[in-house]
């Protein structure tokens, strides 16, 4: 039996799902929650003095690279795997995932009427070998009131979404202007993710 060439995905993001099927690759979801060593080495802390493209960079490295030791302790087929994260990013400072319905509220405030930097980093891994790839988006929202605000929280479209929003949502009526990548902005540049499956012989559009 022939086995088609694909890829796996680190991560249960049906955004990213969406996107990889948009372009075509044949790929299957690796879960890692099953495996108990899955968060050893994938620190998602800042470090003390990490800028944001080294620090979005270095968690998507480390998840992809997580990604693959699993797959081996599973004896599954040797296929790359692919992993992503986002930062949104205002002023320098890192803006990741709200924990409820108040922090997402003050990050959409701090971005009211402002613009910001989105990071898309994608990682492929296959054996030693690990590459990255980097995009980088401005994004500038229309300045939002306490009511604008509060219907949104009301969509819960902030859970899981670097930055509380997520573009291709409610919140892209937010959006003024967007320089850049939009899938970038949406959880995985596509452009970059095209680039790196190439360099590991996958076929990619």
């Amino acid at each position: 039996m022939i086995i088609q060439p694909r890829i796996y995905l680190a991560s249960q993001s049906p955004r990213r799902r969406e996107l990889l099927k948009q372009i075509g690759i044949n790929f299957e979801v690796l879960l890692l929650r099953s495996d108990p060593r899955r968060d050893i080495d994938v620190d998602e802390t800042p470090h003390t003095g990490e800028v944001p493209e080294e620090y979005v960079q270095r968690v998507c490295q480390a998840k992809a690279g997580a990604g693959y030791a699993a797959l081996k302790l599973r004896n599954l087929p040797s296929f790359p795997v692919l992993a992503a994260d986002t930062a949104v990013v205002l002023d320098g400072k890192i803006f990741g995932k709200p924990g409820n319905a108040e922090q997402a509220a003050a990050m959409l405030r701090q971005l009211s009427g402002c613009e910001h930097q989105v990071l898309g980093a994608v990682a492929v891994a296959l054996g030693e070998h690990v590459e990255t790839a980097l995009s980088t988006s401005t994004v500038r929202f229309a300045a939002l009131d306490e009511e604008r605000i509060h219907r949104y929280l009301l969509t819960h479209e902030y859970t899981d979404k670097a930055g509380g929003y997520g573009i291709q949502g409610h919140a892209g009526a937010f959006i003024e202007h967007l320089s850049g990548s939009y899938s970038g902005v949406m959880g995985l540049p596509l452009f970059e993710t095209a680039q790196l499956l190439r360099h590991f012989d996958h076929p990619a559009p």
